[in-house]
């Protein structure tokens, strides 16, 4: 058996992958997400990333906040059953880790606090909450902002076996042309001891990484802790560091110093979001790939590859998404990179449709042998 990352991300958010939409009975709901674990156990996966706090919600029975309305449609309504507590234990009888998957700061995808359930922390605590690009968000400047989502997702921490807490690339919102993320009055108290709000905003988010950190490490001492960022820390036009690409910057437009994290271990896992095929001149994906090998070596974070499997056979995308061994050739670049420890796919709903065959093409050029899952075993 090999050791290495085989993963897929289930995500929730607007019945993406699960449930296949909204109001289906608990039965059927439970039904769906069996299917994508069964699936990934066949395909020779070893891991689901599971989002379980898709808007500042959540898919268990938590006392901070409500319901999911990818559940039943009702934000706040009882599904009747317990999906993270069932994916938890279908998943660990079918030899795969379960990483928890939570977004930090998203609210909603539309910018009226009235459509929150009427308990809705937003809505008791608006002060909390910052309007932008058509969606609300909490503001990761306030420290009972930080202080509240760790609060929300340690309790699903405490009550379950989840091998991983997993956070995706949203912290601050990415940037949106000609609107401002308005948060002067935080920055007003507590940006004081920074040069300039780009900084304070870092800090906010280096925060928000530690301290999450820390208190899984607390509670669930087996449990580690990972983060998929966009696939770019910065550009080697801006800094000498930085990546061969010339693309958005997550530590300059995202507040999200990826790189740091790595180095100083703060994370026990990253799976930068390499989206990109192999030859696209704006972000390459094998450039990338090296770079982030280069910036894992003799840390004790591990390293693993974030492939978009969506991507394969959309007309929409660049003509070698349309070749069903694009994926495999970015499998066969990170064996020449010992640090890449594996590959996660997005996202499950592409595992099962698999338009042009790249999946299986990944499968059977690489997973002939099966893979053990890196906690447990």
């Amino acid at each position: 058996m090999v050791a290495e990352m085989r993963g897929v991300w289930l995500a929730t958010v607007a019945n993406r992958d699960w449930p296949s939409r909204p109001g289906l009975s608990a039965a059927d709901q439970r039904a769906e997400l069996l299917a994508h674990l069964d699936r990934a156990a066949d395909t020779g996966l070893n891991t689901v990333i599971f989002q379980v706090r898709p808007t500042a919600d959540a898919l268990w029975p938590s006392p901070y906040e409500p319901w999911s309305q990818y559940l039943t449609g009702t934000q706040g309504k009882h599904p009747g059953w317990d999906p993270l507590g069932t994916a938890v234990e279908e998943a660990h009888a079918r030899g795969l880790e379960l990483h928890a998957w939570f977004n930090p700061y998203r609210i909603a995808s539309h910018t009226d606090p009235a459509k929150l359930v009427a308990t809705h922390p937003a809505r008791l605590h608006p002060d909390w909450v910052v309007t932008y690009g058509g969606k609300l968000f909490y503001n990761p400047g306030l420290p009972e902002v930080r202080a509240f989502v760790q609060d929300a997702i340690l309790d699903a921490v405490e009550k379950y076996p989840v091998d991983a807490v997993h956070f995706d690339d949203y912290f601050y919102p990415y940037p949106v042309a000609g609107q401002t993320f308005d948060d002067g009055e935080a920055y007003d108290t507590y940006g004081g001891g920074f040069p300039n709000r780009a900084a304070w905003r870092r800090n906010n988010t280096d925060l928000l990484v530690r301290e999450t950190s820390a208190r899984i490490k607390a509670i669930r001492p087996a449990a580690r802790f990972g983060i998929s960022p966009f696939g770019v820390w910065r550009n080697d036009t801006t800094d000498p560091l930085g990546s061969q690409t010339r693309a958005l910057q997550a530590y300059d437009d995202l507040y999200a110093d990826t790189r740091t994290w790595v180095r100083k271990n703060w994370i026990d896992y990253i799976v930068p979001q390499l989206y990109w095929n192999i030859g696209f001149a704006a972000a390459d994906y094998a450039k990338l790939l090296p770079w982030w090998a280069e910036v894992a070596r003799g840390t004790g974070t591990q390293l693993y590859a974030g492939e978009a499997l969506y991507k394969a056979g959309d007309p929409a995308q660049p003509a070698p998404w349309q070749d069903p061994a694009e994926l495999s050739r970015h499998l066969t670049l990170a064996q020449d990179h010992p640090e890449v420890g594996g590959h996660v796919f997005f996202a499950a709903k592409d595992v099962a449709a698999d338009p042009v065959g790249a999946m299986a093409r990944v499968v059977a050029d690489h997973y002939g042998q099966p893979a053990r899952t890196l906690l447990r075993d």
